[in-house]
């Protein structure tokens, strides 16, 4: 299995297929697999590179709270691209894994070509706002630490991915890291010069608003519905999904390698 240290912990990643490095980040409590319909599509053009977060899946969970924040996820990222010899990459994410990209660009714009966000958001400017979202982050948190992992489990599909998982490593992660510990992100917006696509499924109620802010505040950035889709917008349409993405990487005229 493919495993590499960095940041002091073991991360898993899969690499697929040559070309121009396009790297993908899942959300919370999933892994690798959410970009399984995926991975044949952009690999085919692509060099299409996916990991478990810390905390997630096959990549490590380390027992202590301090070894998890928003800019140690964002560190991991930048040592698994150096490992792998990624000087710039199209870097995207679903979810958490959204707004992580963000985090990562904003920490590391020169490694990023372009953007793809996808149902998720910039976290919140509003304290009251903030600390509401994170009040569910604890208590999901605390329901992990008592219940296990099957406080997570609420379809037979996500129930065969979450049982994988640590709830130690999630409950650190909820905690530490799906919460907002600052207005940095959403603060920044217009600061983002590399071309962005906010994508979102219809039917994403959490999250509908929050990427039309972001195509709005991004500059130049690209917004696209995905129909009869929800959170999982890739799951839920793949072949829309799919398209929708391919069409925003070959406008960048990307480098085949």
């Amino acid at each position: 299995m493919p495993k590499v240290r960095v940041n002091d912990i073991e991360l898993y990643y899969q690499v697929h297929g040559e070309g121009y490095p396009v790297v993908f980040l899942h959300g919370f409590s999933s892994t690798h697999n959410l970009w399984q319909p995926q991975v044949s599509v952009l690999s085919r053009e692509y060099q299409f590179v996916t990991y478990d977060l810390r905390g997630h899946g096959q990549s490590e969970s380390p027992p202590s709270p301090d070894q998890y924040s928003a800019d140690i996820v964002v560190e991991d990222l930048f040592q698994l691209l150096g490992t792998l010899r990624i000087g710039k990459a199209v870097v995207g994410g679903l979810s958490t894994g959204g707004y992580q990209s963000l985090r990562f660009y904003l920490t590391h714009p020169q490694m990023v070509t372009a953007l793809i966000l996808m149902c998720t958001g910039p976290g919140f400017r509003n304290p009251d706002r903030r600390e509401e979202w994170n009040r569910q982050q604890e208590e999901q948190a605390k329901r992990l630490e008592t219940l296990g992992i099957e406080a997570l489990t609420t379809s037979q599909t996500r129930r065969d991915v979450v049982l994988e998982q640590n709830p130690v490593g999630l409950a650190h992660m909820a905690r530490k890291v799906v919460a907002q510990h600052d207005p940095w992100v959403i603060e920044n917006l217009s600061e983002i010069k590399v071309p962005t696509l906010a994508l979102v499924g219809e039917n994403d109620a959490l999250f509908f608003r929050a990427a039309e802010y972001m195509a709005k505040a991004i500059p130049g950035a690209q917004y696209a519905v995905i129909p009869e889709a929800g959170h999982a917008a890739n799951l839920d349409n793949v072949e829309v999904f799919n398209k929708t993405v391919l069409d925003f990487l070959r406008k960048l005229n990307l480098p085949k390698g």
